[in-house]
């Protein structure tokens, strides 16, 4: 048992030492081509290029116009004919009061209106009967004059003519001022059937433009007063995003800029529009609030992320194709081309940029590089 064991300890100091696997690195030592000499027949040349270094502000996707339904009087919710995500048109019916009290306050209104017209028509009646008898009083007091003028009358004729002149003249004053009154009267009632019209009809809310149902934030037989917020519509066509930049960046951006957003869902970036910018910071995030407009696209829905890429600064970077880079464990390798002979070098990659990478050190630019299949030795 202790000469098995024994050969056990050998073995696993021979696996450890790199006996058995011949392309393992050993610490501080950077292979060569492994004893044959590499031909490669596919090669690329790391470059040198100019990319532009990105601030990445978190941002939500949001709509442009976000319209809370409220109720313009205080009543019970009978019904809701809208759920979350229902698109509804202008002037859509979505939500429905009693109507019994304001009903009732109508039908009062148009009796009160009733009483003020008859009392207009009695009042213009009366208007034409004193002006008859003003008429006929005015004929008389002039007979009576020309009686009196002639000496066929009395003076006590001509004064008894004149008084009922001026009385019938003063009846005329008095029933066009109670024609007068009567008509603000009428006027007013008409108001107050308009009011209780208007008022009646607010028990029938309905959308002010198209739209689609965010969220519905209350249930039939709640109670509903101005103020109280009973759905939320949004306008799904027109959307943007809303995000935090910090203060120190805010100089870079104006409205009419035009930025990329990346909308991680959907996998791709879309170019959108600076629309507004909040000239307030938040004292307790010191960043700004940026609304960028975004154009249409499909799945693209309220409430996604989105990332808002501000251009900061021009950097020259050394980049190189992903098909010259392998990974041996956690380590990155190229085969590069030095005095004429292929070796390979330790690299550290950084961004990714497509069908290239970012080398952020190992190569300076400008080597020639052996591609993935070629590099293998």
């Amino acid at each position: 048992m202790s000469i098995c064991g024994g050969l056990g300890l050998v073995l696993v100091i021979l696996y450890m030492a790199g006996t058995f696997t011949t392309d393992k690195i050993q610490p501080g030592k950077v292979p060569a081509a492994s004893g044959r000499v590499i031909q490669p027949q596919k090669t690329a040349q790391a470059t040198i290029e100019t990319i532009t270094e990105f601030y990445e502000a978190v941002g939500t996707v949001r709509p442009r116009t976000e319209i809370n339904v409220e109720a313009e009087i205080t009543g019970r919710i009978l019904e809701i004919l809208v759920r979350p995500g229902d698109k509804v048109a202008k002037r859509k019916l979505l939500v429905v009061l009693d109507s019994r009290q304001f009903r009732a306050r109508l039908d009062q209104a148009r009796q009160g209106l009733m009483s003020t017209t008859s009392r207009r028509e009695q009042a213009r009646q009366a208007v034409t009967a004193v002006q008859a008898a003003y008429t006929q009083a005015g004929s008389a007091f002039k007979r009576t004059k020309t009686y009196f003028e002639a000496e066929a009358a009395t003076s006590h004729d001509l004064e008894l003519a004149e008084s009922t002149y001026l009385q019938a003249k003063a009846r005329v004053q008095q029933a066009k001022d109670a024609l007068t009154g009567a008509q603000a009267g009428v006027r007013r009632a008409e108001k107050v059937v308009e009011e209780s019209k208007i008022a009646l009809g607010y028990t029938r809310i309905k959308a002010q433009a198209a739209g689609e149902v965010a969220r519905r934030l209350v249930e039939p037989g709640d109670m509903a007063w101005p103020g109280k917020p009973l759905l939320v519509l949004q306008t799904r066509g027109a959307l943007r995003l809303e995000a935090n930049v910090r203060e120190g960046l805010i100089h870079l951006i104006t409205p009419g800029t035009r930025l990329r957003v990346v909308v991680t869902a959907l996998g791709r970036t879309l170019n959108g529009t600076v629309e507004e910018v909040v000239p307030s910071a938040d004292p307790m995030t010191r960043t700004f609030l940026i609304k960028v407009g975004l154009p249409r696209a499909n799945g693209l829905y309220p409430g996604m992320f989105g990332r808002l890429m501000v251009p900061v600064e021009q950097l020259k970077v050394v980049v190189a194709p992903k098909a010259a880079v392998r990974s041996i464990g956690q380590l990155e390798v190229v085969t590069v081309k030095v005095d004429g002979k292929w070796h390979r070098a330790f690299v550290k990659t950084g961004r990714d940029m497509g069908d290239k990478i970012e080398i952020l050190s190992g190569l300076n630019g400008g080597e020639p590089l052996a591609l993935k299949g070629d590099s293998d030795a």
